[in-house]
């Protein structure tokens, strides 16, 4: 890699602190124009690669040479040492990780996704109908942003209403915008539940995609209850804190862009893209999310990539690239930015992408709809972002109708 100002200057190192809600890290902007991956440190002082730009993080999170497997020694794992590998397929390579996704894709595709839209529709109609019933102000964040993704990810995998609470308690519990001494806790609770729904299904089969993959897989081996306990614990922490974060997120940025509100609430058709354009925008996951290790040496870029190189995709970064997008800065729910990294890219895109996209679009459009005056209730300086953590947000958002 040839010489540059930024390679002098010591590796910087995650998390880099956003200082604007409206932008990533400036650190971010340097990094990219020095070159398209740098060096840099990971929170524990592990040496990394950090993937700054848009076409060369395509190539990495497409490349078969770039692993996702934990499982290698130079892969060390995380606190979760404990947990049973089955079923854990974000951290394996095709064909394991091929074998799993493909049990989900008759669950996350388009059209299972399309007939849910309705149960969609109806926990956000009853969130908000809770909330102007409560008065003319809430937090946003408690009362909308939170309750739907649980509440759509209980539906998905079949847990009774009832026990919906119980749900959204111990996923709080786990937020890696907060620090919780319960995490511990919550996360076994949650699985101990898991493993009881399965055997509920295993003795009654119910809706739900828990109920339907234990009655078609289990018999036949090609699942056994530790994956299903980990696919269901997986999709449990994927589908609710990003999606709750975009929802809180995506309402601050339309607010703060009245010319934009206006022409999406006069022109419906244009919510599709302005969830695009808000996932690209955000890029919540960033760098906590396209963990790789190089299995074989490698030239991208024209940096030299060795075997056992640990690298981290830049999200945010990336999605921010001008080489990429026209004034990356500028938020524009007309621009046509479907090709975004926010939910990753080649054999290890977000399986949930759909799920994400219509709940996403439906708590947009249909808030902005039912509460027409709906505003800021606080000053911007005054909202607490989680401006240091590895998944971006908001901890509390006031508003009024």
């Amino acid at each position: 890699m040839s010489t540059s100002e930024h390679d002098m200057l010591a590796p910087p190192t995650f998390p880099m602190e956003r200082t604007c809600p409206f932008a990533p890290p400036a650190e971010y902007q340097r990094m990219r124009a020095s070159a398209p991956i740098v060096r840099a440190n990971l929170p524990n002082g592990a040496p990394v690669w950090a993937v700054t730009r848009h076409a060369e993080a395509r190539q990495i999170l497409s490349d078969p040479r770039i692993s996702s497997n934990t499982g290698r020694p130079e892969r060390p794992r995380g606190p979760d040492d404990d947990r049973p590998d089955d079923g854990f397929f974000i951290d394996m390579d095709p064909p394991e990780h091929s074998r799993y996704r493909r049990l989900l894709i008759s669950e996350l595709g388009a059209r299972p996704v399309a007939a849910m839209r309705p149960r969609i529709q109806r926990i956000v109609d009853t969130a908000i109908d809770k909330m102007l019933e409560t008065g003319s102000s809430a937090d946003l964040v408690e009362s909308f942003a939170r309750p739907v993704p649980s509440r759509v990810i209980c539906e998905l995998l079949g847990v009774p209403a009832g026990d919906h609470g119980f749900f959204e308690s111990r996923l709080r519990m786990l937020s890696v915008m907060s620090i919780d001494q319960r995490a511990p806790q919550a996360s076994q609770d949650l699985r101990g539940y898991l493993r009881e729904l399965i055997l509920r299904a295993e003795r009654e089969p119910h809706d739900g995609l828990i109920g339907r993959l234990a009655a078609r897989y289990l018999p036949t081996g090609e699942l056994t209850t530790d994956a299903l306990i980990n696919i269901g614990f997986l999709l449990l922490l994927a589908g609710y804190e990003s999606p709750a974060n975009m929802i809180s997120l995506g309402v601050l940025t339309l607010l703060e862009h009245p010319a934009q509100l206006a022409a999406l609430r006069a022109d419906s058709s244009l919510l599709p893209g302005a969830t695009e354009e808000l996932l690209r925008f955000y890029s919540v996951q960033d760098w906590v999310s396209f963990d790789r290790t190089a299995a074989d040496d490698l030239d991208i870029g024209g940096v030299q990539i060795c075997a056992g190189d640990r690298l981290t995709v830049l999200a945010a970064s990336a999605n921010r690239d001008e080489r990429a997008f026209e004034n990356p800065d500028e938020f524009d729910i007309r621009r046509s930015a479907h090709h975004h990294l926010a939910f990753g890219h080649g054999v290890h895109q977000c399986v949930g992408h759909n799920l994400a996209r219509a709940e996403l679009e439906i708590a947009y459009g249909t808030l902005l709809t039912r509460m027409p005056t709906l505003r800021l209730a606080a000053g911007l300086d005054q909202l607490p972002f989680a401006y240091d953590a590895g998944l971006f947000g908001l901890h509390a958002m006031p508003v009024a109708w």
